[in-house]
């Protein structure tokens, strides 16, 4: 199922930046709700926000072992929870976008833009982003309701 995720997860990701490329490079922006969320298109050297700008070695040395580090847990742990395999499969599926750009390009591709009027700009980002996000989320939920004895209390399955 993870594998499932992270494949469609990469596909959905690089559609929507070749999209985003073909559609909003050159300035163009889509206003989808006037003053509030725009598709515009920005080149991002750096990680999420913007943070370690142009640090293309250390960005590629960081995702790669996290990459690495959550593919062998998954191989070696064979973890039974369903919800932590989608909750992983969104992050990989996330970082492998990501890198993908980055390997590529020497940039990641974002457009997704929200805004309160022309006040406060969240800062630009993609659907990896988006899946890094949720399953980072996801992650923390799993963590926070597994008991002190490891069994999974958030299940996809109905509890007895």
């Amino acid at each position: 199922m993870w594998i499932i995720i992270i494949v469609v997860g990469f596909i959905i990701d690089r559609y929507m930046k070749i999209w985003a490329v073909n559609a909003l490079m050159g300035g163009h922006e889509i206003e989808i709700v006037k003053g509030y969320f725009t598709l515009s298109y920005l080149e991002n050297t750096g990680a999420a926000f913007g943070i370690f700008k142009g640090n293309f070695i250390f960005l590629y040395v960081m995702t790669s072992i996290m990459i690495l580090s959550m593919i062998l847990y998954i191989v070696i742990k064979k973890p039974k929870s369903m919800f932590f395999k989608i909750a992983l499969g969104l992050v990989l599926a996330g970082a492998i976008g990501n890198m993908y750009d980055r390997l590529t390009q020497q940039y990641v591709v974002d457009f997704i833009q929200w805004h309160y009027l022309d006040k406060y700009y969240f800062p630009t980002f993609n659907c990896a982003d988006v899946f890094l996000s949720v399953g980072t989320c996801l992650l923390a939920l799993y963590f926070i309701k597994e008991d002190n004895d490891g069994k999974d209390k958030v299940s996809l399955q109905k509890q007895r």
